[in-house]
């Protein structure tokens, strides 16, 4: 089993050694991560310039590539050869923060994970829901922890192709959680505020500002789950159809 890890908070993220670690547990791993943070970067593939890539060394002395590009090109080009061995199983994170409904458009936390999936490889993106004002150091072992069990679990029932996993994990002691729930995506409530400042020449600029984002925790969801204590594993798909209003819209009076 071969495990390529990545992430969006940077090669060397204190989450993405505790996946490392943990994953090492599974399988063989290598590790190609963006060089900085790329956090809310959501689906990216740079094609209006070169790429660079080089080696860097993780605090446990581990080898890692480091890309200057976004996570999803980190993905792509391991899959297309930067990495020589052919990849298994792409898993991203540890994130610092949760990835619950429509935050899954924004992650690059998940958006790697995408990635893999459309070059026909399963992809698991972890997140850990920590806090709002967490401490700068968060416990990743945990987490670490339920991946490798997650991993694991996925490696006896067989890998698909088209399986892209969204995990959300409490921040709580291994112990303390409830279990593991398959969930449906929630609905994430932002609270997003635009500020409106001025430059020292007078001209105009923006924040995007606010508070940190709510769900809504209705049963059966990402939201829910976490916030009862439980591991939420989401099942995700690329095709964005609204299945049940393609023969709705058919019966519509469109132009000849």
């Amino acid at each position: 089993m071969h495990i390529l890890v990545t992430n969006d908070d940077g090669v060397m993220a204190a989450g993405l050694l505790a996946l490392v670690q943990a994953m090492r547990q599974v399988g063989e791993v290598s590790v190609v991560a963006p060089d900085h943070n790329w956090s809310a970067g959501g689906h990216v593939k740079t094609l209006h310039r070169p790429l660079r890539v080089q080696s860097v060394t993780l605090d446990d002395g581990t080898v890692a590539l480091a890309n200057d590009g976004a996570p999803s090109d980190c993905v792509a080009m391991a899959l297309m050869g930067i990495v020589e061995e052919p990849v298994d199983l792409v898993v991203s994170g540890i994130n610092p923060n949760a990835n619950l409904g429509h935050d899954v458009t924004y992650s690059g936390t998940v958006t790697a994970a995408m990635e893999a999936v459309i070059a026909g490889v399963p992809g698991i993106a972890f997140s850990l829901v920590s806090p709002d004002e967490h401490p700068e150091e968060l416990d990743y072992g945990p987490a670490a922890e339920v991946a490798q069990e997650i991993v694991s679990t996925v490696v006896r029932a067989g890998l698909e192709k088209d399986l892209l996993l969204n995990v959300n994990v409490p921040y709580l002691q291994r112990e303390q959680m409830n279990g593991f729930m398959v969930t449906r995506q929630g609905l994430r409530v932002y609270r997003d505020r635009l500020e409106r400042r001025v430059d020292p020449r007078g001209r105009p600029y923006y924040w995007i500002g606010g508070e940190y984002p709510t769900g809504v925790p209705d049963e059966g969801t990402d939201f829910g789950a976490v916030m009862s204590g439980y591991v939420s594993i989401t099942p995700l798909q690329l095709d964005l159809t609204a299945h049940r209003r393609v023969d709705q819209m058919r019966d519509w009076q469109w132009p000849m």
